[in-house]
């Protein structure tokens, strides 16, 4: 079964999907090591991974290619951020195929004017709806498979309000979209209200000290969520932990202990499977 195709078959179960959020194979292996059926890929997460705020500076390239190495790295299907689809119909539909084509298995396209920032930041301008919509359904027409998944994120709840971010939304699904996505709704009402007012399934993006409140996954689902990511969970986690174990080093002389040793590490990155292969063609081997 495709990346894609398994996505779409646990999104049609009654449950609530989680992804949580990496920025690179080794979260990405984490979070599907941790039983998740699916990996996100954060745009903020990549940012910073390339040492950059979350500001609309990299390119589509530098995106898919991330993405490449983590859709690579699991065997449960990666959803990414495609930002802006990085232009006009035109590029959305470069976009689409060049994250189709590295086994990804959805993206989400957003319709904030280029370049854009994070949705939890002040400051977002949205393009015009029907610009919106027509590029919407340029990215469900470019895909070459129907299985793959494009979700419709709209950042107007910011600017246009909450009516506008949901008609935005309807009129996405109505092009051709899967999922809807209305960034950074402002009260656990407006969070209730969305999947009873989107026709169609709804993603939840939970943003640790964003402007959602806080919301456990189990009330997501009571509400009608489909679909929840936790994009910053393990770029926070990496922040926290790695400022933790730089200070003790530095007040100590000493490293923090692992809790490991090198050869369980490397076993999560599937060094027994390599060790497998190289016994089975004796490779290395002097003749």
């Amino acid at each position: 079964m495709s990346p894609s195709a398994s996505l779409r078959q646990q999104l049609a179960s009654r449950r609530m999907l989680v992804a949580p959020g990496a920025y690179d194979a080794v979260g990405a292996r984490l979070i599907a090591q941790a039983g998740f059926g699916a990996v996100y890929m954060t745009g903020a997460g990549t940012s910073a991974a390339c040492g950059f705020p979350d500001f609309g500076l990299l390119s589509m390239s530098e995106m898919v290619e991330n993405a490449a190495r983590m859709a690579a790295a699991v065997e449960v299907p990666l959803i990414a951020d495609a930002d802006t689809g990085y232009g006009n119909e035109l590029n959305v539909t470069r976009t689409v195929r060049a994250y189709e084509a590295r086994g990804v298995a959805a993206i989400h396209i957003e319709d904030q004017e280029s370049p854009k920032r994070c949705g939890h930041l002040d400051g977002k301008v949205v393009i015009p709806r029907e610009e919106f919509v027509s590029k919407i359904r340029a990215a469900t027409e470019a895909r070459r498979s129907a299985d793959f998944v494009i979700i419709a994120r709209t950042d107007s709840r910011a600017t246009l309000g909450l009516d506008e971010a949901i008609w935005r939304a309807n009129a996405a699904l109505r092009a051709g979209a899967d999922i809807a996505f209305v960034e950074a709704a402002q009260s656990l009402e407006e969070l209730a209200a969305i999947p009873t007012q989107i026709q169609g399934p709804c993603l939840l993006n939970v943003v640790q000290g964003g402007k959602t409140p806080a919301i456990s996954m189990e009330r997501a689902e009571e509400m009608g969520y489909k679909l929840a990511i936790v994009p910053g969970l393990m770029l926070m986690a990496a922040v926290k932990a790695g400022e933790a174990a730089l200070a003790q080093l530095r007040s100590t002389g000493l490293p923090p202990d692992a809790g490991m040793t090198v050869g369980e590490l490397f076993q999560r990155f599937g060094s027994d499977e390599w060790n497998d292969l190289r016994e089975r063609f004796n490779a290395g081997a002097r003749s």
